[in-house]
């Protein structure tokens, strides 16, 4: 247990912003398996925002994200056909 004061602060945001980004987390998951189910283009669109607000939070980089909605978007098209 932390001691000083501002230790105290640090750990009561560490625990906010952990329960934050494992939200976040938890929306792409949801997003994903959507669109595993059902790849339309509403679904697909959904997946990309929320990749997009990831990459935004700073949880994901930029090229993590665009190289996942590139996979989806070669995902997507094999299963059009």
């Amino acid at each position: 247990m932390p001691i000083i004061k501002s230790a105290k602060k640090a750990a009561r945001q560490a625990e906010k912003r952990t329960a934050h980004n494992q939200q976040i987390k938890k929306d792409i998951k949801t997003a994903l398996k959507a669109f595993k189910a059902s790849p339309t283009a509403e679904t697909m669109a959904k997946i990309q925002s929320e990749y997009d607000k990831a990459v935004k939070k700073g949880l994901l980089k930029k090229n993590t994200a665009s190289r996942r909605k590139a996979a989806l978007a070669k995902f997507a098209k094999a299963n059009a056909k």
